[in-house]
């Protein structure tokens, strides 16, 4: 008797529960009228700062792209960056016109922070991540024979291994600045030992 009593309950209450729950708690939407700001934001007329050429545009240079930004010279879905980009593109990438050359000490801050961890402080390659990626040395002639354009694609949009490092490094200046740091660890590097036959006189 007492666990047909108690199935009774349960469906009484589970229904009248349900009833209750969809009846009578307010809903979030009912709740937002109740704030001012919220049916503010609802009934206020949508803004179009940009409509009219008569509306002055009081905003800081160079935040607002005007000209059509940065080519974009992928190949491949854009979604897969290891497929990497059109190195015959690349190849011709040069600094912008009249961009100001960042001081080398932000080129040098910037490659501390993002490559250094796998390409070595002195691009050898000997950097924290080499036992996990084997990431190349940056003073190899190959990489010494890179083109500027095609060390900068690689730092904006990644190669093999090596993820995309444009969407942390977002300026363009600050990229070409740390084209300008490989460059002179490059420069600094000593002369390749030529290899030797291993012949006896």
């Amino acid at each position: 008797m007492t666990r047909k009593l108690l199935v009774a309950f349960v469906l009484a209450t589970g229904s009248t529960g349900c009833n209750f729950w969809y009846n009578e708690v307010p809903s979030p939407d009912d709740l937002m009228h109740n704030i001012a700001w919220f049916d503010h934001m609802i009934l206020s007329k949508a803004v179009h700062p940009y409509q009219r050429a008569d509306i002055p545009r009081d905003t800081p240079d160079g935040i607002v792209p005007i000209t059509g930004g940065e080519r974009d010279f992928r190949v491949g879905n854009p979604r897969q960056l290891q497929y990497g980009f059109d190195f015959a593109v690349a190849n011709t990438i040069t600094r912008p016109a009249g961009m100001t050359t960042l001081p080398a000490e932000r080129g040098e801050e910037l490659y501390r922070i993002y490559c250094a961890m796998c390409h070595g402080y002195q691009g050898a390659g000997d950097g924290t991540l080499k036992s996990y990626l084997n990431p190349p040395s940056l003073l190899t002639p190959q990489a010494i024979g890179y083109t500027d354009g095609y060390l900068y694609g690689i730092i904006r949009y990644g190669r093999g291994l090596m993820g995309q490092y444009g969407d942390k490094i977002v300026r363009q200046d600050e990229r070409w600045a740390v084209v300008d740091y490989v460059r002179s660890l490059q420069a600094g590097a000593p002369a390749p030992v030529a290899a030797t036959t291993g012949g006896q006189n």
